[in-house]
């Protein structure tokens, strides 16, 4: 992501320098122990590196970088964003990583020349006569071994594939966060949903899936039982929503696109306490049309037909029958929120609408201090039930952290980057020994071990 993006919601005035503040002297080495915080896996551990800090016991290894050469010979490129991990069986584990780049990012793309129009790319630009330098990149991790033996490009032709989720049938949705139209130097419209399957090796077919929307894509998430995707958007006034497919599993056959209601509710919390930590609420959902919304409008009549507003939806996760997904910048200080959602028994059925069938809606943390918490973006659910959050912030001082949230919804720190990047793409090998995490630039995917189970609850 970039850094202009960053300021959204406030500038830098009173409450962004408070914020600097507080990251200052949670940084300075003085522990900081409030109501809300707790001693997690213990205090960081200074790396002799100068890359990444964690408690003791953990280690980590960078697996892949910018502009190492993959195996079919074009090179990583930059801006690794979200992520995700498969079970491949016999100790191997699948990566799908995204690279947020916009036409302009061509230079750090993964090509060092001119390709040939064989390339099986999404879209052009016509000037430079070469894909969109946005995608996806694959990978094959070896436990046993900790090392990557292959490594290939799966989508070109994108922009700035942001976030995305998993599939139980092993594939990844990669979400453009754009609305780039055809014309602005590129031949197609941008700010689709794209799926690439894990077992492909090579470029897949770029197809978008337009019946899951046209708007600032981040984050996706799919609940195993009823198929129905959940989608973030990351935009101030963003919407949540779901996709029911027609075919479960089969999300090219179309479906419904609904975005989810609190009866006149706005859970940012920016002008006043609406939703309350730990407040239930049921939902309902708005059907949506011209879901491919050429005029970027697809928000703005859903909150006209009673759809909710949120505070630039971020990563979302789905744990043990319930999503968690983050807002940036939601809350009344705007230091970022947390929802919960738990689907309806029928969910996406006709039955949904009686009374006590609905899904359930929560607001799991809100920050009111950049010490416990501060601007979250992609996150996962840890093998322990906790939350892995990855932060986002840019300010003059390096500081962003990878924040454990536990059960409560009390924070703690597990790691700290020496470098100013934000964390990315967090996510857990299928027997959790491992999490695998991306710097975003310069592009660095890392192999985090340690003793996990220590921690529990």
């Amino acid at each position: 992501m970039k850094i202009s993006r960053r300021q959204l919601g406030f500038g830098m005035g009173g409450m962004a320098f408070a914020g600097i503040a507080a990251r200052a002297w949670a940084d300075s080495g003085v522990p900081v122990h409030g109501e809300f915080e707790v001693k997690g896996y213990g205090d960081l551990v200074t790396d002799p590196n100068k890359l990444l800090d964690l408690p003791k016991g953990f280690s980590y290894q960078v697996i892949s970088r910018f502009t190492n050469i993959m195996d079919d010979g074009y090179i990583v490129p930059n801006a690794a964003d979200g992520m995700g991990a498969f079970d491949l069986g016999n100790g191997k584990v699948g990566l799908i990583r995204n690279h947020e780049l916009s036409p302009r990012d061509l230079r750090f793309g993964p090509f060092t020349d001119k390709v040939g129009k064989d390339v099986p790319a999404f879209d052009w630009m016509s000037k430079e006569e070469m894909p969109a330098p946005g995608g996806t990149t694959s990978m094959i991790y070896d436990m046993q071994s900790g090392k990557v033996e292959a490594e290939w490009l799966s989508l070109i032709g994108t922009i700035r594939n942001c976030s995305g989720g998993i599939t139980p049938w092993g594939s990844w949705l990669t979400c453009e966060e754009t609305v780039t139209k055809a014309g602005d130097g590129v031949g197609k419209d941008h700010g689709w949903v794209f799926e690439i399957p894990m077992a492909q090796k090579g470029l897949a077919d770029p197809v978008p899936l337009k019946a899951m929307g046209r708007f600032n894509h981040e984050a996706a998430a799919v609940d195993p039982k009823s198929g129905i995707i959940y989608l973030t958007e990351d935009r101030g006034d963003g919407l949540f929503y779901r996709f029911i497919p027609n075919e479960k599993g089969n999300l090219a056959a179309g479906g419904k696109l609904q975005a989810l209601s609190l009866g006149g509710l706005d859970p940012r919390n920016w002008d006043k306490a609406s939703v309350e930590t730990g407040q239930k609420l049921s939902v309902s959902w708005i059907d949506l049309d011209n879901v491919e919304s050429p005029e970027d409008d697809l928000r703005t009549r859903g909150i006209a037909a009673g759809a909710a507003p949120f505070a630039r939806g971020e990563g979302i996760y789905w744990g043990e029958g319930e999503f968690y997904f983050a807002c940036t910048n939601g809350g009344a200080k705007k230091f970022g929120q947390i929802f919960r959602y738990t689907p309806s028994k029928v969910e996406g059925q006709k039955g949904e609408i009686k009374k006590g069938q609905s899904g359930i809606l929560e607001l799991f943390v809100e920050s009111t201090n950049p010490a416990f918490y501060n601007y979250g973006d992609n996150l996962c659910v840890m093998p322990n039930g906790h939350l892995m959050v990855c932060e986002d912030q840019y300010t003059a001082i390096t500081a962003n952290h990878l924040r454990g949230i536990d059960a409560s919804g009390k924070s703690y720190i597990f790691g700290r980057s020496h470098i100013q990047t934000e964390f990315a793409g967090a996510c857990f090998s299928p027997d959790g020994s491992v999490m695998f995490v991306n710097l975003y630039s310069p592009t660095m995917t890392l192999a985090i071990k340690g003793p996990w189970k220590s921690i529990s609850g």
